[in-house]
């Protein structure tokens, strides 16, 4: 059978090239219209930070990004916790662990609106009032996979070899844990967080669904006020949102690049 090669088809680099045009120039053209000056985003004049000047002092902005970091920092703590335990609880097999790996798993399957709607659906049955509480549980029950795939990937690498030889010494469970797993386990754990705490910064469906008055993060911000029209301060914040991402998410490759080599 003749491997097929991608780079012998005809076409195959002018088409890749315009796919990548498609996904990024968009937003390059955003970041650089962050710095312009004029009020219009669309008529260049000339260079200005003037922008990003303003979003930090306008505290209609500074309120959103409050929320969105509580947000974040509570959810990425409450679902890394729950997603170590729940890679320790799926690590040895036992009957119906694929199904409760799937269930853990799930939030990255369905597609969010339909979880967002059933999570909403939920606080409406119990009575609970929507705030930033309903909008903290519903980012640690969502942020969970993203915390708990690093973690169960980097114990299906461990060394079983050093938990063996840890009860051979008559080590207790816990100070097996304490002392030989979780610190093997520890660049996993830190990427797992990194990476739930962006997709919990960044997420707009869930929260626009349970979140009430005094609630708004940083997304729902944007989406509101873009209903006026795309200003520069629209740019300037989805800039700063875009390299903070970036910077994470770097980060999080980072560290388990850098657990895959202890």
């Amino acid at each position: 059978m003749i491997a097929l090669h991608l780079k012998k088809l005809p076409l195959t680099r002018e088409v890749s090239l315009l796919i990548l045009a498609y996904l990024y120039v968009p937003i390059f053209v955003l970041i650089a219209y962050s710095f312009n000056a004029n009020r219009s985003a669309t008529v260049w004049t000339e260079f200005s930070f003037a922008w990003y000047g303003r979003i930090l002092a306008n505290p209609s902005i500074q309120t959103a990004a409050l929320n969105s970091l509580i947000v974040a920092s509570i959810a990425t703590v409450c679902a890394t916790a729950i997603a170590l335990l729940a890679a320790l609880a799926t690590y040895r097999p036992f009957y119906g662990q694929k199904m409760v790996e799937g269930g853990i798993n799930l939030p990255l399957i369905l597609p969010e609106i339909v979880t967002a709607v059933a999570t909403l659906l939920l606080f409406m049955a119990l009575g609970i009032k929507l705030g930033l509480l309903t909008v903290i549980v519903a980012h640690i029950g969502f942020c969970i996979p993203f915390a708990y795939l690093p973690i169960r990937a980097r114990l299906n690498d461990l060394d079983k070899s050093l938990l063996e030889a840890a009860n051979d010494l008559y080590a207790n469970p816990w100070q097996v844990f304490r002392r030989v797993t979780l610190p093997l386990l520890w660049p996993a754990v830190l990427s797992g967080s990194v990476l739930a705490f962006v997709v919990s910064l960044d997420d707009f469906i869930m929260t626009f669904f349970v979140a009430g008055p005094g609630s708004t993060t940083l997304p729902v911000y944007i989406f509101s006020a873009i209903k006026a029209g795309v200003t520069p301060e629209i740019n300037a914040i989805s800039t700063l949102m875009l390299v903070i991402s970036i910077v994470l998410v770097v980060l999080a490759f980072w560290l388990g690049q850098r657990g895959k080599q202890q």
